[in-house]
């Protein structure tokens, strides 16, 4: 077998048809059909059943999916580190961002823009789980997460550490300058995010590890919304210190919640043991050039 062959059955099993994966592929169906039984006298074992209109993948048909996909993919990168030995100043750079994960990110692109002009971008933003499962994929290189999460896979590079706020359309008479969850336990709050992900999650562990039942009467990931619906004293809410950076807080009050209460850190984070292109290095470079290491 060679990487031909693999792509052609890794076509073959995805599209469930010869004539699908052929038109996919650009090639015609004989020869496609050519290929698969050539594969399957080579490894003395059936890959695909045939039954009614589509294909069904035997044991063996599913290993063999799983290590062509492994090798085309190393095969890919192989050709893409070759093709790239250079300094970077051509490529995309790909990376994922979490809905609040870094508040000068857009300086930072600006300032690798005038470095590297000639290189596109590819930006999408997400949840941190989500970010993690596109890394892995390689749908992006890198990716700025919220932590804590499962992170076996990855390279990763602390950038900070974050407080959170508590915000409040009603000035408040707080005896401390910083306050704790128990201060707010009865106040009814808007979490960001949604149930099991990212701060929405951070926040509930918080009261948990504390013993605190919080009041929550909503819950919004559009962060725009939120700050409107606090400013109209439609609730309260508990945000990242990101979110003070990226928005006018108008009509807002805002109070430090004491690090010992509840805090976030965000990372950096790539695939391990695999290539990294010099254009994702030279971003990586970057921030360590502006102090976020």
């Amino acid at each position: 077998m060679d990487i031909r062959q693999l792509r052609y059955f890794i076509a073959i099993v995805e599209e469930q048809q010869i004539s699908a994966a052929a038109e996919r592929l650009h090639i015609s169906q004989p020869p496609l059909s050519q290929h698969l039984k050539a594969m399957e006298e080579e490894l003395g074992a059936k890959l695909i059943e045939r039954s009614g209109r589509f294909f069904e993948v035997t044991e063996a048909g599913k290993t063999l999916y799983k290590y062509a996909l492994q090798m085309t993919q190393l095969m890919e990168e192989a050709q893409v580190e070759v093709k790239e030995i250079g300094n970077g100043n051509n490529g995309t750079l790909k990376v994922g961002v979490n809905t609040l994960s870094v508040s000068k990110l857009s300086d930072v692109l600006q300032q690798f823009k005038q470095l590297y002009p000639n290189v596109t971008y590819k930006i999408q933003q997400n949840e941190s789980a989500h970010l993690c499962q596109l890394v892995r994929q390689r749908h992006v290189e890198l990716a700025f997460i919220r932590l804590p999460l499962e992170l076996e896979d990855f390279s990763v590079s602390h950038l900070y550490t974050e407080p959170f706020y508590f915000i409040t359309a009603e000035k408040r008479a707080f005896p401390n300058k910083e306050i704790s969850l128990s201060d707010i336990q009865n106040e009814t709050l808007i979490l960001p995010s949604t149930e099991g992900l990212g701060l929405h999650y951070l926040i509930w562990e918080a009261f948990s590890r504390q013993q605190i039942q919080p009041t929550i009467i909503s819950e919004c990931s559009d962060i725009t919304l939120l700050l409107q619906l606090v400013a109209a004293h439609f609730g309260t809410a508990i945000v990242p210190e990101t979110v003070l950076k990226q928005h006018q807080l108008n009509k807002i009050y805002t109070y430090k919640i004491t690090s010992s209460s509840l805090t976030s850190s965000i990372g950096l984070i790539w695939l391990k043991n695999h290539y990294l292109s010099k254009t994702a290095q030279n971003f990586v470079d970057l921030f360590k050039v502006n102090g976020f290491y």
